[in-house]
């Protein structure tokens, strides 16, 4: 897979290699899968257990390769984190066809744009590759942040759901008319 490119970002995809690495303890060796230099402190106990499944579920279902999540690399740095809960449709009946986004920025890389730039991109990619039109977000309601972001993109608040790890998150939807991604309102 290629990555998503941007005017200042890559979205890199995380290979079963890398995982494997990252996973085992092989930072180095991570490193070099990737291409792109790693935060000292990442991956944390919860990025750690989240790359795992996203691993196992690829190794499950090879299908599912394409749907791993992404580095956001600024030049040859790591600065987050971006992608899928899986491939469209995983977001039950009642969103069939669906794409739920999910994405990390480090700090100090936060309130620069990067994550506006990096959900757009992803966003294209999944509609010009796969058709998606049907995009969700789930976001902590303390989470301000995020909360611009999914707003400034158009998405809408449908309901609030409980996260066993979060805790309650707003859920938000965004419907792509057929002419495509709409730049961001400032």
């Amino acid at each position: 897979m290629k990555p998503i490119r941007t005017k200042r970002l890559a979205l890199v995809p995380l290979s079963p290699a890398f995982l494997d690495a990252l996973v085992e303890g092989s930072r180095g060796e991570a490193e070099a899968a990737l291409g792109l230099e790693l935060p000292p402190d990442w991956p944390d106990r919860h990025d750690l257990g989240f790359l795992r499944l996203r691993r196992d579920q690829a190794r499950a279902d090879p299908a599912r390769e394409e749907w791993l999540p992404r580095a956001i690399a600024l030049e040859r740095r790591t600065i987050g984190h971006i992608g899928f809960h899986g491939p469209p449709g995983v977001n039950g009946p009642e969103k069939p066809g669906a794409l739920e986004v999910g994405y990390t920025v480090f700090e100090p890389f936060r309130r620069q744009g990067y994550a506006t730039e990096a959900v757009v991109a992803i966003l294209r990619w999944a509609e010009a590759e796969h058709g998606v039109r049907h995009f969700v977000a789930s976001v902590g309601p303390w989470n301000e942040p995020s909360l611009a972001l999914v707003r400034r993109l158009g998405f809408r608040q449908t309901g609030t759901q409980w996260d066993d790890e979060d805790g309650k998150e707003l859920v938000f939807e965004l419907e792509i008319p057929t002419k495509g991604i709409a730049a961001p309102r400032r």
